[in-house]
């Protein structure tokens, strides 16, 4: 199914069909084109640069030309400066460069999306583990290592196996991780796909075998992200224009709404097929004015295990897809999932519902999410005899302290809380007033630290955050809520440590925001940092604690 090699010519073709081209190159200069990029470090031979973003200097252009890259695209405002830079280079000028971007790095790959199948998650809480878990299932199926994914944790194509920066990238890496996947014959591609990726175009064109939305809740809103929750709901919601079946979860918020969305589909073509899954078993879930809606994959008899737990999925589908008419007969399949987290039984029903419709046997899937273990997300620290338990998890939003918090409580019962919390600096905003709010409903005592100021006072950052624990604020046992703010992360870490550890009862440390991840964003430079499980350790080591 590749598309043929496409040229410059057949490039600027394409972007005057869309409406955005405002000058092309000139007939003498048409050459074939082997992929896009907008970092001058990734440009390979034969490849369009994109000269992008506010900090761009022509500089970078003269990088990506000596390594090799045939042409380039700007907007009009820096044309001029740039043909004067590279005179001989051939210019692309579009007015709209995010959809240039899109458009150009789909064809300049050769539509890598239509050779092997595709997996696009979102939702405001798990889609990491979700893709992890998915992740885990097709290895099963198809051997280690088979399955692509790009997301927040890292990113693997085949070729490139790195840690990554942001959730969905830039769209000619995107469609570079694709090409690479397909070069590769992956069996599949699994990716996360973020509400600014379907805002700004970073995924449009992706033509996904299965979009899955997990859940919503407020978060990103801010002045560089989304204004509103409406843009960022919205935003998420555009995922089902690119699908061909859609899975979705019962027990998201606004439900009513998803699955409208999901039932419309694209502006153009027709509406994906829907599957809906439920953690609250076979009853038919209301959803506002609409009909009771059923599900069709399922789970009953949850059983939390302390380090892991179980549950038999059930399910009405037939090779993946819903069983039509008034056919109920149900499957079901025995389930364990190697780490805690209640809201995990979600997370693994989307997971089964996407395997199944890739076609991949129970079998696998059992196999499979037996298996997974997800870096940095609810990866338990010691012995459940042990007086101090730690759990280090990604929970970075309103949503996810919910769940997060309420399912510790349940799997961990009589174990004081110690929480470590923070804030990104320049986005998420409500998360510096909303996560000492949610916090401050579990743990006895919260640290608050850096978590990836970016150009913020990290300081700034953590005095909020402290200011806005609740007054007064106690547990359901009237028990004082204490607090404190202590500005170096692995410091903070042994804080908790000797926090809980004064208690001189059970206890639970819950290591919060960065999960498994080596670096920490501090003005424009991403630095190494020590992993919270690591720091955690090291504490322990120092004060002679077994763990």
């Amino acid at each position: 199914m590749s598309c043929a090699p496409t040229t410059l010519a057949g490039l600027c073709a394409l972007l005057e069909e869309h409406g955005v081209l405002v000058s092309g190159i000139d007939a003498t200069t048409d050459a074939p084109v082997t992929g896009a990029a907008c970092d001058s470090r990734c440009v390979a031979a034969g490849n369009v640069f994109f000269c992008k973003g506010r900090a761009f200097k022509p500089a970078y252009l003269a990088s990506a030309l000596e390594a090799g890259a045939i042409a380039y695209v700007c907007e009009p405002a820096h044309a001029a400066e740039l043909a004067a830079a590279a005179p001989d280079a051939p210019a692309i000028v579009a007015s709209d460069m995010r959809l240039a971007m899109a458009l150009v790095s789909a064809a300049a790959f050769g539509r890598p999306d239509l050779d092997i199948p595709q997996v696009g998650l979102t939702g405001t809480k798990g889609k990491s583990t979700t893709a992890y878990m998915l992740r885990s299932i097709v290895d099963a199926a198809s051997g280690k290592g088979s399955c692509g994914i790009i997301g927040s944790i890292d990113t693997y194509d085949g070729v490139e196996d790195i840690e990554s920066t942001n959730t969905t990238p830039e769209a000619p890496d995107l469609w570079r991780h694709l090409a690479n996947a397909r070069d590769s014959q992956l069996a599949a591609m699994v990716m996360e796909v973020s509400s600014q990726a379907l805002k700004y175009d970073r995924s449009l064109g992706v033509e996904l075998d299965v979009a899955a939305f997990l859940n919503i809740g407020k978060d990103h809103i801010s002045p560089v992200e989304h204004p509103t929750f409406e843009d960022y709901f919205a935003s998420k919601l555009k995922i089902f224009s690119q699908c061909r079946h859609a899975v979705v979860n019962l027990g998201t918020q606004n439900l009513e709404r998803v699955l409208d969305a999901a039932h419309r589909g694209g502006e153009q073509g027709e509406a994906p097929e829907l599957v809906c899954v439920s953690s609250a078993g076979p009853e038919p879930v209301e959803c506002g004015s609409c009909d009771m809606v059923f599900p069709d994959i399922w789970a009953t008899d949850v059983i939390p295990q302390g380090a892991s737990l179980s549950f038999v999925a059930h399910g009405t589908t037939r090779d993946g897809h819903p069983a039509s008419g008034e056919v109920r007969d149900a499957w079901e399949l025995s389930v364990t999932i190697g780490f805690p987290g209640l809201f995990n039984v979600d997370n693994a029903l989307v997971a089964i519902a996407c395997a199944e419709l890739l076609g991949i046997d129970h079998a696998s899937i059992a196999t499979g999410l037996a298996a997974c273990r997800v870096p940095g997300r609810m990866e338990l620290i010691g012995n459940p005899g042990s007086q101090v338990l730690c759990v280090v998890d990604y929970a970075h939003n309103a949503l996810s302290y919910q769940s997060f918090f309420s399912s510790m409580a349940k799997e961990f019962p009589g174990r004081r809380i110690v929480a470590l919390i923070g804030a990104p600096g320049g986005k998420a905003y409500e998360r510096r007033v909303e996560l000492p709010q949610q916090a401050a409903k579990w743990a006895s005592h919260i640290v608050v630290t850096e978590e990836d100021p970016a150009h913020d006072s990290n300081e700034d950052i953590c005095r909020e955050m402290d200011a806005n624990v609740p007054a007064g604020a106690t547990l359901a046992d009237g028990s004082p809520v204490t607090h404190e703010y202590v500005l170096d992360r692995q410091q903070a870490v042994a804080r908790c440590l000797d926090v809980a550890l004064s208690y001189n009862q059970p206890a639970l440390v819950c290591l919060l925001g960065k999960g498994d991840e080596t670096l920490i964003h501090r003005g424009d430079e991403f630095q190494p940092m020590v992993p919270d499980a690591n720091a955690f350790r090291d504490a322990a080591a120092k004060r002679n604690i077994k763990i």
